[in-house]
């Protein structure tokens, strides 16, 4: 069980899973700095900080997803979860500020990567709701691990139980027809 849960944490670390929402928090804020410092529209800076970061091969948190190509349902749960959370709290600007990041950079995606269908992911609501509720971000990822661990210690328990593995079952249901196409003849 211990390889179980340690296996797990270990594939959180990083910026590119379970540390993804700190650097999405870090991108709202450092366009809000640089909005308020060059009297700029967020907007503004906005368009020009994913610009910029695309030109520079440099990766935005919080859009995009290696598998999933159409927009995580649970960013609109996290969003509405936001909205609520700083509409109470009295604080909606950074919520409001967020929320045309996230238009402008959609925008700008579509523009800078026509095609590749880089969506808003979970990471990014994510992100201001832990923020929302006082949360460091130093605090994401364990706090993200600690809400896996009772799944992965059922997991594991399910299979002692069960005294064999536990494979996932899953259906093909793509083309089946498709030939092979050697390399150099591929487009």
């Amino acid at each position: 069980m211990l390889s179980a849960v340690v296996g797990g944490i270990g594939a959180l670390k990083g910026p590119l899973h379970g540390g993804a929402p700190g650097p999405a928090l870090d991108m709202v804020f450092e366009i809000r700095d640089r909005a308020k410092a060059s009297g700029k529209s967020i907007a503004e800076e906005a368009d020009a900080w994913v610009r910029e970061t695309v030109q520079a091969g440099g990766r935005i948190m919080g859009f995009g997803h290696r598998v999933y190509k159409v927009r995580d349902p649970r960013a609109d749960v996290l969003a509405q979860a936001a909205e609520k959370l700083f509409a109470r709290a009295g604080s909606a600007s950074l919520y409001e500020d967020a929320r045309t990041v996230e238009q402008v950079t959609l925008r700008v995606l579509e523009e800078l990567k026509p095609g590749r269908k880089l969506q808003t992911n979970v990471e990014f609501y994510t992100a201001l709701v832990l923020h929302g509720i006082g949360l460091e971000a130093d605090l994401f990822t364990p706090t993200f691990a600690i809400s896996r661990v009772g799944g992965w210690t059922a997991h594991v328990l399910e299979q002692i139980k069960e005294d064999r593995l536990i494979r996932p079952q899953s259906a093909y249901v793509g083309p089946t027809d498709r030939k092979w196409v050697s390399l150099d003849q591929r487009r």
